[in-house]
């Protein structure tokens, strides 16, 4: 596979994005420009942190944009003028987005030669939107994927130009099913690109039975309620790893529950059936979960054997 000379601008922002930035320079296409969202404060002394996609591009040289809108009509107009300024001067035959984070407007869409191109993480039409990773996780779908999409004013129903199915596993979380999706949606992207560059290429229209939609997690969902079955809690569990954890309250105290494994139980959903050395098991509305691996607030992953809390069989979890 080789570039053809395509010239390709790349938007993105997180993990996931940079993956498929880093083959596209491994594979040596020109990437006149880079867009990504702007530094935010993260860790525990809320430093500004520049994305992963801004980390990669500058050790490679490349030039970064980091609007904080594209909508020339919007709250930012300079930010969006100085992007377009950007993108016109890059003379982009292409443009790939991945998880960027900001709505593209037509004027971006249809600057490219080739238009848009979107790595989207799952089978489109199922899981359009911001969290298809999470949210396929959390459904207990057996399966999710990489579609290449050609990127039109709706959200996520352009074309397919390349799809591929990928297995989930039963103990995948969101940022592990990511990592493996970012890797087939760098290989994906680079196939595509070959293929446009040899000639037209053949857009697939999505169905318009099985849309779903990926709503953006919100942190209110991490509170577990104990009353729905183990099976969906525990799902819930995985799809919220590492953002923004599945959470509960012990005696007082809030806590992360980052792993636990259904099992036979039955009581009060949210009291604990069995408590000893490394053994913490909760009545859930049907069912009963292990827990399995805890975090204090301010504290590191714990497997539960190591978590020292005296608990006695009935407490009750909030």
């Amino acid at each position: 596979m080789t570039p053809d000379g395509l010239r390709v601008g790349f938007a993105g922002t997180p993990e996931f994005a940079s993956t498929a930035l880093q083959q596209l320079i491994a594979a040596g296409y020109t990437v006149p420009l880079v867009l990504t969202q702007p530094d935010r404060p993260a860790g525990r002394g809320m430093k500004l942190q520049a994305s992963a996609v801004k980390q990669l591009a500058l050790q490679h040289g490349l030039p970064v944009g980091q609007p904080r809108s594209l909508r020339l009509d919007g709250k930012f107009p300079e930010d969006a003028a100085a992007a377009r300024d950007a993108l016109q001067a890059a003379r982009l035959d292409v443009l790939v987005v991945a998880a960027y984070g900001l709505i593209l407007p037509p004027w971006v869409l249809d600057l490219p030669r080739l238009g848009c191109l979107n790595i989207h993480g799952s089978l489109l039409p199922r899981w359009r939107g911001a969290a298809p990773v999470q949210r396929a996780i959390e459904a207990g779908d057996a399966q999710t994927g990489i579609c290449i999409m050609q990127m039109d004013a709706g959200l996520d129903t352009g074309d397919v130009l390349c799809a591929e199915a990928l297995p989930i596993e039963a103990d995948d979380t969101s940022e592990r099913l990511s990592r493996r999706l970012a890797g087939l949606g760098g290989r994906l992207l680079l196939r595509t690109l070959d293929d446009l560059a040899r000639g037209p290429v053949t857009r697939t229209p999505q169905p318009a039975d099985g849309v779903t939609y990926a709503h953006k997690i919100q942190k209110a969902e991490a509170a577990i309620a104990w009353d729905q079955p183990a099976d969906v809690i525990e799902r819930r569990v995985r799809a919220f790893d590492p953002f923004p954890g599945a959470s509960f309250t012990l005696q007082g105290q809030s806590l992360k529950l980052w792993r636990a494994a259904v099992c036979a139980g039955d009581g009060v959903p949210g009291t604990v059936l069995q408590a000893g050395p490394g053994v913490l098991r909760v009545a859930c509305g049907r069912g009963a979960l292990d827990l399995l691996e805890l975090q204090r607030p301010g504290g590191r992953r714990q497997p539960v054997a190591a978590f020292g809390s005296s608990v006695s069989v009935g407490t009750p979890l909030g």
